[in-house]
């Protein structure tokens, strides 16, 4: 297939996000603009998302985040071969105000539009970014999913095991409210840990149990309890007690996800390579202990950086590429969608309604 050029389009959650990509002939990709709008100063008051002004943002600086990104890449609208933008999951709103302003921008210029799974995207990030070849062991750690797949084809995803409750970026957020840390919490955490000892004991969900899946809600609560232990000590959270309670946090995590790393390389087969991405493989300390653990089990590993894990248009304008390349584009019924799992045959695990399974 020829050279194509694709604008992509993020607004899953608090970032809105645009994006110019091109994927060359010979299945390279290559950003060439990536604007990231965050939302921080507008939720920082409320200690996390508030969802109904997330979605009033998003629709308010979605057509700014695309003029930007055309505009950064010298380009027109008309440049463009296809418009890729995230249909789901993520939070209604907000999704679907990108939705939206892709199909004006594909009915007004006559492109195609392809409609990308969010997490499609940080799953097929390592092919944009170190060209990585199927299949693959990806664990996707971010905010609200944390899964083992199995990437067999740019639409073919194998879940081996997953969070049954919280992800750890939700995780690493409530624990940050409970220590009265700035959100998001990832990172307030992580600085707090740099500091702090490992001495606070804490458990390590399910790793008493086979098998790839895993829990954080408990370790939450553990948290809670030491603080609260700590506090009624203390007649307060001293510093040093609330950087150690962070570093034991980071640990527990990095325990759990290292250890269920191991399993699911041994499950997985031959793989090309063992990849991690979303927001939580920002965090350097988990990041280095998954490095560890494929090193350990002779393979590859590959995590795209920093920026790339975070929530980006880039990665949904690759997924787009991807998917124009094996011929798949959507219409103008393409509907927005709070829940889309991507092993559609796998059984949910966090349950599941009217409106299909969370995950």
């Amino acid at each position: 297939m020829a050279e194509t050029t694709i604008l992509g389009l993020e607004s899953s959650c608090d970032d809105t996000a645009a994006a110019i990509v091109r994927r060359a002939a010979d299945g390279t990709g290559a950003i060439v603009s990536n604007i990231v709008l965050r939302q921080d100063d507008l939720h920082a008051s409320f200690g996390g998302i508030v969802p109904e002004i997330a979605a009033r943002a998003h629709a308010e600086k979605i057509d700014l985040a695309v003029e930007a990104a055309l505009e950064r890449a010298g380009l027109g609208l008309r440049d463009c071969d296809a418009i890729a933008v995230t249909a789901g999951p993520g939070l209604i709103g907000g999704v679907l105000a990108g939705v939206m302003c892709a199909k004006g921008l594909s009915a007004a210029a006559g492109l195609p539009l392809i409609g990308v799974n969010h997490l499609a995207g940080h799953a097929l990030t390592p092919r944009l970014t170190d060209g990585l070849a199927f299949p693959y062991l990806m664990l996707l750690v971010s905010g609200g999913h944390c899964q083992f797949l199995r990437v067999e084809a740019a639409d073919r995803f194998v879940r081996l095991g997953g969070t049954i409750d919280d992800a750890p970026g939700e995780a690493f957020d409530k624990v940050a409210r409970l220590l009265a840390l700035p959100q998001p919490g990832g990172p307030s955490v992580e600085a707090e840990a740099a500091a702090g000892t490992e001495t606070i004991r804490l458990p390590r969900p399910l790793l008493d149990r086979p098998g790839c899946d895993m829990s954080f809600s408990g370790l939450k609560t553990a948290v809670l309890r030491a603080r609260d232990a700590a506090v009624a000590t203390h007649g307060g959270l001293p510093r040093g007690v609330r950087r150690d309670l962070c570093a034991s946090f980071q640990a527990a995590v990095r325990d759990v996800l290292t250890e269920k790393s191991r399993r699911a390389l041994a499950l997985s087969g031959d793989v090309t390579a063992f990849a991690v991405a979303g927001g939580v493989a920002a965090n350097g300390t988990l990041r280095a202990a998954l490095e560890a653990v494929a090193k350990e089990a002779g393979c590859p590993f590959v995590a795209p950086p920093p920026d790339l894990c975070t929530d980006n248009a880039a990665m949904i304008a690759w997924a787009g590429a991807e998917r124009l390349a094996a011929g798949q584009v959507d219409d103008l019924t393409l509907a927005a969608r709070p829940r889309w799992p991507l092993d559609a045959g796998a059984m949910p695990m966090l349950g599941s309604g009217k409106r299909g399974a969370k995950a």
